[in-house]
Order: structure tokens, then C-alpha cells, then sequence
């Protein structure tokens, strides 16, 4: 179901340019439009952390493959932009609750092991971030860009009853029924809250923002359309064994100098990135930064789920989802405008190098004075 889910949040980068040859759509529509759905994706969170108070995790997982499906169902037939922005939207809602349930879900079935269990679940999420360009790709061989969302209609609603079949038969831990206050969950763990925002919401703006317009800016190297979603499949693809491998790196690290190393890394990728010309060099980069930044979210994940108790747990990670989205969510639209107004990708990757230092050298100074946590309180 995890693989739907993502699909759902990543399939606009590679649909990008085949809207714009059938819509006529401008860099700020199409920004606009990869925007939605991690607006849609933020939405619910901290409401879903409310919702989980109420009901259980597998009820709430069953809701977001409801939305899915229907989201995608009218994605599919959306005529026009505007409506394909509502669709997207939509969209990104059921990714919203799925994350904050799912992901909670996880760690309290794999207590000792968080960052194991998470990273496995998150390889499975990436799987759909690499088929997400030859999917796009398939259908476009076939005469349309609209098969994939007939594909994901038909895949979400199938996967809603599997889950829901399933679900009857499994017994789940209770771990989270002592989890009935929202406010004193975030109030409590406010420190270990706003460092993973502050970690992970600016880096991933930028990362929103670079991979839905990375096949654009693949072209304006010489290279083709067709090269940009394989280099594109090669940057999801690289997440694959990060998730794998960074999950139980978080296991064993200490977190926040291991958050930091990866922001470190990623820094320097987007530095050197647009020095680089040719497909083979571009290939390298692409794929090292690719690995780069997705190993960044098992360790966010076991780093706040790993240390978070019962209580807390999916209040305090679903404040945490609600603060991060809502910087990475614009990364696309502000691309997209740029773009719009003639600033050159050298010039955007300027801006993204500087808003990492900042945020970078921020973290090291407040680590370096003993102001971060290192784990939730107790």
C-alpha cells in the first residue's frame, strides 16, 4: 500500500512535461501542480494525530486508501489544470494520514529495531519513486500520460481491501491507547519536534523542488526529455539501498550527528551538481545525491519514533509531519516561479547551496552548545 502512496506524491515530476505539451501549462502551473499534492500531504497530519486518538491506526490507514483511490479516479478525468490541481490535492491527503498512522504503526510493531522496520517500510515507498519515470514512460509509448493514474486507481482500490482482509486477521499492540492528548504530547516533546522540522522541513523543500523540475533542468544541459526521467529513475532509484542501509545505520549512531553528516553531504551535492555536464558525470552526481537525501528520512523517522514513548508517539510525529510539510510543500511553486520570471537554474542552485549552509551551520552551533536533544524526553 506504501508503494501507491508515494506513487501518488512522486508521479507528477515525470508527468511534468507531457502535461505541458497536451496543456500548454506554465512552469508556475506545473510547479503549482507537484506542489499540491504535498499540500494535500500536509493537511491532514496534525489532524490525523487528533484522529488517532479516536480510532485505531489500521482504521485510519483504511481511510487514506478510501481517498486514494478516489483522488485518483478524478484525477484521471480532471479536463483541465485547475481541476487536476484539486485532484492533486486530493492526492496528497491520503498520503497525509497514511504517513502518520502507517509510520507509527511500524515502530510500535518493531519496538526494539525502529529504524530497521522503518527503513524497510521506506524501501518499499522508494520502489515507487523508481518506477514512478518508466511507469510514466510506459504510458507514453501506449498514446497517454493518463493510464498511469488508471493504473494507480485500480491498484489503490485493490490494495484497500487487501489491507482491509488483512487487517481483520491481525492482532495489533495498543501501545498507543495511553496516546489521548494532542497538545500536551506536542508541548512535551517540543524540543525533539522542532528539530526535525527545522532538520528535514528546508532540506526537503529544496529536494521537492529540484526532483519535479529535474528532468526540465536535465534539458537545459543538452541532454533529452527521455534522459532526464532515466536520470530521474536513477536519483529514486539510489533511495532504495538508503532507506535499507540508513535505517539501521540510525539504529546504531548517535542521531543528530549522523542528521548532520547526511545535511552535510547533501550541501555539497547540490554545490557541485550544476558544475557538471554530460550524461556520465550527471549519472554519478545524480545518483550519489539521490542516495544522499533519502537516507536522511529513516533517521529523522527512528530519531523522533525510536525515542518517543507510548503517549506521545503519534501526536508529537504527527506535529512533527505537520511543521515539515509545510516548508517542503512550496519547493515546486517557488521553483516554478523562478523559472517563470527568467532566474536560471544556476542561480536556483546558488539559493538552495545558501539556504543549506544556513541551515546547516544553525544545527552545528546548537549542537555544538548542547541545545539539541538528543532523543525525546522521557
Amino acid at each position: 500500500m506504501v508503494f501507491l502512496i508515494n506513487l501518488a506524491r512522486v508521479v507528477f515530476a515525470p508527468l511534468i512535461e507531457p502535461i505541458r505539451a497536451t496543456t500548454g501549462a506554465s512552469n508556475a502551473t506545473l510547479g503549482l501542480l507537484a506542489t499540491m499534492v504535498w499540500v494535500g500531504s500536509a493537511v491532514p497530519r496534525l489532524p490525523t494525530g487528533f484522529l488517532l486518538t479516536r480510532i485505531s491506526r489500521a482504521q485510519a490507514i483504511f481511510g487514506s486508501g478510501v481517498v486514494l483511490t478516489a483522488g485518483t479516479v478524478f484525477t484521471l478525468f480532471a479536463p483541465t489544470p485547475r481541476l487536476l490541481l484539486v485532484g492533486a490535492l486530493t492526492m496528497g491527503l491520503a498520503s497525509g494520514v497514511y504517513i502518520v498512522a502507517a509510520n507509527t504503526l511500524v515502530s510500535e510493531l518493531f519496538p526494539r529495531t525502529p529504524g530497521r522496520a522503518l527503513g524497510q517500510h521506506g524501501v518499499a515507498s522508494q520502489l515507487a519513486a523508481l518506477a514512478a519515470p518508466g511507469l510514466v514512460g510506459l504510458a507514453l509509448s501506449l498514446g497517454s500520460w493518463r493510464f498511469v493514474l488508471q493504473w494507480m486507481a485500480v491498484g489503490a482500490g485493490a490494495t484497500t481491501v487487501v489491507f482491509t482482509l488483512m487487517a481483520r486477521r491481525t492482532e495489533f499492540p495498543d501501545a498507543g491507547s495511553e496516546d489521548r492528548d494532542v497538545i500536551g504530547a506536542i508541548s512535551a516533546q517540543r524540543r525533539i519536534v522542532l528539530t526535525a522540522v527545522v532538520a528535514l522541513g528546508l532540506t526537503t523543500m529544496i529536494w521537492n523542488g529540484l526532483f519535479n523540475f529535474y528532468i526540465t533542468y536535465i534539458k537545459t544541459t543538452g541532454l533529452s526529455e527521455a534522459t532526464g526521467r532515466t536520470l530521474l529513475q536513477v536519483a529514486f532509484g539510489a533511495g532504495v539501498p538508503a532507506f535499507y542501509v540508513s535505517g539501521r545505520l540510525a539504529d546504531r549512531l548517535p542521531n543528530i550527528p549522523y542528521l548532520l553528516t547526511i545535511l552535510a553531504a547533501f550541501t555539497g551535492c547540490i554545490i557541485v551538481l550544476p558544475t557538471l555536464s554530460g550524461f556520465w558525470p550527471l549519472a554519478v552526481a545524480t545518483a550519489v545525491t539521490g542516495y544522499v537525501i533519502h537516507s536522511i528520512f529513516p533517521a529523522v523517522d527512528t530519531y523522533l519514533l525510536g525515542s518517543l514513548p507510548d503517549r506521545h508517539r503519534a501526536s508529537a510525529y504527527a506535529a512533527y509531519g505537520a511543521g515539515m510539510m509545510v516548508f517542503q510543500a512550496p519547493g515546486s511553486v517557488v521553483v516554478g516561479v523562478l523559472l517563470d520570471n527568467g532566474v536560471p537554474f544556476g542561480t536556483i542552485f546558488q539559493l538552495m547551496a545558501g539556504t543549506l549552509l544556513v541551515v546547516l551551520t544553525t544545527l552545528v552551533v546548537l549542537h555544538a552548545d548542547g541545545r539539541l536533544p538528543s532523543g525525546a524526553k522521557a
